[in-house]
């Protein structure tokens, strides 16, 4: 769905969902619907409760008044009364799964172009008997999605992930081939939606010096390279397995326009040396598009009016890119 700005531009109709109550979310999506750039690019709406944004506008020493309410869709899902900044409850996890279900529901229905999604915490998630450990598998369940994969989108670095919130063991497990082709095939085609013709992916390994031939773990020879080379029959320009510890260098001075990362870890932590306050999380593979902060709840200065919107309004950016490219599409 579209506005139109004065000047008659088209602007995509942009959800945002609020996130934990309890978290920076409501404060971060005040500051957003206050930024110019945001109100140019789309028609912001804001998915939460009403109370609870005024409460963080508050605390900014800011007034919530009219002409912002009008971009808010009010759930009443969060009792003020329960409202308490910097703790995980059930009540928060119950009412953040509630925002995250109306802008699906607005999404796959036509009437917002996208999703961006604001922090959660998983253990107000779990608390309130959510079955999802994060908003990656809650939305791949909720749009019907089978093939989907994180991408963490910054400044200078592209990384995709063949698994994401699993522990460190099961990670390895779920180094297999299949997985691996899915997650390079959906990289790709959603580097071309960004406008990249002819992306260049290059795929990480999972052991140190991406096994030495061997010497340090079977998974390389076993699972990354017959993935690789089947890829780059299919016509992709696609690498690898490299060593994890040099790729993402390589990939942030130009060589590759994104790697696929094996587990969580991996591609985050370079990731977020990239670009902490920049840095935006993508769900590939859905019929919808999903960008969201790349940062969680902070607890710690929740309520305090000192959190940085910036990862949001970049996610607002890029969603709104990504709208205008599926109309265009």
């Amino acid at each position: 769905m579209t506005t139109h700005a004065p000047g008659g531009s088209a602007r995509p109709r942009i959800a945002i969902t609020m996130g934990d109550p309890a978290g920076v979310g409501p404060e971060i999506a005040v500051k957003a619907l206050t930024h110019d750039e945001v109100l140019r690019l789309c028609d912001p709406l804001v998915i939460g409760d009403l109370a609870v944004l005024r409460r963080a506008a508050e605390a900014m020493g800011r007034e919530f008044g009219t002409p912002l309410e009008r971009h808010v869709l009010d759930l009443g899902a969060m009792a003020i009364s329960d409202h308490t900044w910097g703790t995980a409850t059930a009540a928060g996890g119950r009412a953040a799964a509630a925002y995250i279900e109306r802008a699906v529901e607005l999404a796959l229905a036509g009437e917002v172009a996208a999703i961006v999604t604001g922090p959660i915490n998983k253990d107000a998630i779990h608390q309130a008997q959510v079955p999802y450990p994060g908003h990656t598998e809650m939305l791949a369940s909720l749009t019907g999605t089978d093939d989907y994969a994180m991408m963490l989108v910054g400044p200078d670095l592209h990384v995709a992930h063949v698994s994401t919130h699993v522990s460190l063991r099961d990670a390895v497990d779920r180094v297999k081939r299949a997985r691996i082709e899915t997650v390079i095939a959906l990289t790709h085609e959603a580097l071309q939606r960004e406008g990249i013709v002819a992306p260049r992916i290059a795929v990480a390994g999972l052991n140190p010096h991406a096994g030495e031939g061997g010497m340090f773990g079977s998974e390389e020879i076993d699972e990354i390279e017959p993935a690789v080379r089947a890829a780059a029959e299919r016509g992709i320009d696609v690498s690898g397995p490299h060593p994890p510890d040099t790729v993402f260098l390589f990939a942030s001075r130009g060589r590759y326009d994104a790697v696929i990362a094996m587990y969580h870890d991996q591609g985050h932590i370079p990731a977020k040396l990239s670009g902490f306050d920049t840095s935006v999380n993508v769900t590939i593979g859905l019929p919808i598009v999903r960008a969201s902060v790349d940062h969680g709840t902070a607890y710690d200065i929740a309520g305090t009016g000192s959190a940085n919107e910036s990862s949001l309004v970049e996610a607002v950016r890029y969603a709104a890119r990504a709208a205008h490219a599926k109309v265009a599409t």
